[in-house]
C-alpha cells in the first residue's frame, strides 16, 4: 500500500501522547500535546543558544538525482512525492545528467526538470562525459573545450534552462568510468569557456569533496571567478568547512547505505546527522544521490521512506533563500541542533540521536517568537505535528527518542 503524509489534523493526534507541555519539569512523566515555555537561564548547562542575529550561509535547498542513463524517469506521482511541499518531501534540487550522446537525447530529461521547477525546485545539470568525438580516452581534448562549452549550452537551451551545470563529474575519481581531470585542468576548461555553458558553473564536484583538488581550483583566478557555486561529494569524508573560498559551497551527490531499505531507520538517522553536518559546515545545499531507489527516499513502489521523511524535515521547512544563523550545535550529548530565518520566520532542526526521551532548553535572540509548529519523525511517525507556546526569550521540549525535529515559528 503506497504509504502517504500524515494530514496534520491526524499527527496531531497521534502526537498528543508524546508532545511535552514544557511547562513541566525534566522528569515529570506527563507527556501532554501543547504547553507553555518555562523561563530559563541563559546559562543552563546543555542549553541550545539560537542567535538569529548572526547571520551564516544562505540556504540553497535540499534535493536528490535523476539520472535517465541508468534509471527510468521519475513518474508523474513520483515527482509529486519528490518536490511537493503539501503531499510530498519538498525537496527544492533536482539533479540530472547532461547526456554525452548527442542532442537528440536532450528532449527525455524535460518532463521530470519542468515538473521540478513548477514546485519551484532549481535544477542543476551535471555532465559525466563529454561527446566520444571531443575526448581521447577518458579526457578531454584540450582542442575541443569551445565545441564542449557549445554542446553544454545547446543541452541548456534545449531543456528550457537549468540554474547550473557542471561540466566534470568527479573528476579525481580515477578508473571511474567517466570523465578524468586534474583540478587544474578542470580550471583550464572553466577559465577559458565557464562563460559560455549556457548556465552559471558549479564545479569542480570532486570525489570526497578534496580540499586540496577545490583549492588548487580555485586557485586559478579566471576560473574562479567564472564559478558561481563550489561542489564536491562526500564519500568517505565527515562534513567540514572549506574555509574562506567566498563561494556558495554545495554538496551535490552522497548516499550513505546502498544495502538497506530506505525504511532503515538507523540509516534514516545517520542521512538526518549528516544533512545537518553539512549545513553546520557552511554548506548551502544537499543533494542525495537517486530520488527513486530502494535505498532512496521514495521507494521503486512510489512510496515515501523513512528517508524521505527526514528529508522533508529538512525540505519542506527550510526553503531556497532561507539563511542559516547561530546556533549552539551540540548543546547535549547526541543532540544536534541548526537553525535558520527566513524574515521574521525561525525554523530549527533537532537530531536526537538518544534512544530515550531528551529534555532540551533554548534560548533565542535577535527575532521575535510566541510558538512553534512542532514537527516529528520517528522510526513510527512521519512528519507527526503539534504545537508550543514561547516567551521570554527561552523554553525547553522533550525531544522523542531517536528523532528528529523541525520546529517553525507561527
Amino acid at each position: 500500500m503506497k504509504r502517504k503524509l500524515i494530514p496534520l489534523w491526524v499527527a496531531a493526534v497521534l502526537f498528543a501522547g508524546c508532545a511535552k507541555n514544557d511547562s513541566e519539569t525534566p522528569n515529570s512523566p506527563k507527556l501532554r500535546h501543547a504547553g507553555t515555555a518555562t523561563s530559563l537561564s541563559a546559562n543552563v548547562s546543555g542549553t541550545a543558544a539560537i542567535n538569529a542575529g548572526t547571520v551564516q550561509q544562505t540556504v540553497q535547498g535540499f534535493g536528490g538525482a535523476s539520472i535517465l542513463a541508468w534509471e527510468a524517469d521519475l513518474t508523474s506521482t513520483q515527482r509529486t512525492e519528490a518536490f511537493s511541499t503539501t503531499n510530498g518531501i519538498g525537496l527544492s534540487i533536482l539533479r540530472v545528467m547532461v547526456p554525452s550522446t548527442g542532442s537528440g537525447s536532450f528532449a527525455a530529461e524535460k518532463p521530470t526538470i519542468d515538473a521540478a521547477k513548477s514546485y519551484g525546485a532549481k535544477v542543476v545539470a551535471t555532465a559525466w562525459n563529454a561527446p566520444s568525438s571531443m575526448m581521447t580516452g577518458v579526457h578531454l581534448n584540450t582542442g575541443s573545450y569551445a565545441a564542449y562549452a557549445s554542446y553544454l549550452s545547446s543541452y541548456n537551451s534545449a531543456v528550457g534552462g537549468v540554474y547550473a551545470i557542471s561540466p566534470f563529474n568527479e573528476p579525481n575519481y580515477s578508473g571511474s568510468g567517466w570523465m578524468e581531470a586534474t583540478a587544474t585542468e578542470v580550471a583550464n576548461f572553466v577559465a577559458a569557456q565557464g562563460t559560455n555553458c549556457g548556465a552559471p558553473i558549479m564545479a569542480p564536484e570532486p570525489f570526497n569533496m578534496d580540499q586540496t583538488f577545490i583549492n588548487t581550483y580555485l586557485s586559478n583566478a579566471t576560473a574562479k571567478s567564472n564559478t558561481s557555486f563550489v561542489c564536491g561529494h562526500i564519500y568517505g569524508v565527515t562534513p567540514y568547512n572549506l574555509g574562506s573560498i567566498s563561494k556558495s559551497v554545495w554538496m551535490t551527490e552522497h548516499y550513505t547505505n546502498s544495502s538497506v531499505s530506505g525504511d532503515d531507520w538507523n540509516n534514516a538517522m545517520t542521512a538526518g546527522k549528516e544533512i545537518n553536518d553539512c549545513m553546520n559546515a557552511g554548506w548551502a545545499a544537499y543533494v542525495w544521490w537517486y530520488i527513486r531507489r530502494s535505498y532512496g527516499p521514495i521507494d521503486e513502489s512510489s512510496n515515501i521512506t523513512k528517508l524521505g521523511y527526514v528529508m522533508a524535515q529538512y525540505a519542506r521547512y527550510i526553503r531556497p533563500g532561507y539563511s542559516k544563523i547561530s546556533c549552539t550545535y551540540n548543546p547535549s550529548t547526541g543532540v544536534y541542533v541548526t537553525a535558520y530565518k527566513s524574515g521574521t520566520k525561525l525554523v530549527v532542526v533537532i537530531v536526537n540521536q538518544n534512544n530515550a526521551t531528551t529534555y532540551q532548553p533554548f534560548t533565542y535572540s535577535g527575532i521575535t517568537v510566541t510558538g512553534f509548529n512542532r514537527y516529528a519523525t520517528t522510526s513510527t511517525a512521519n512528519l507527526a505535528a503539534n504545537s508550543i507556546t514561547v516567551s521570554g526569550g527561552s523554553f525547553a521540549i522533550n525531544l522523542l527518542p531517536s528523532s528528529v525535529t523541525t520546529l517553525v515559528s507561527l
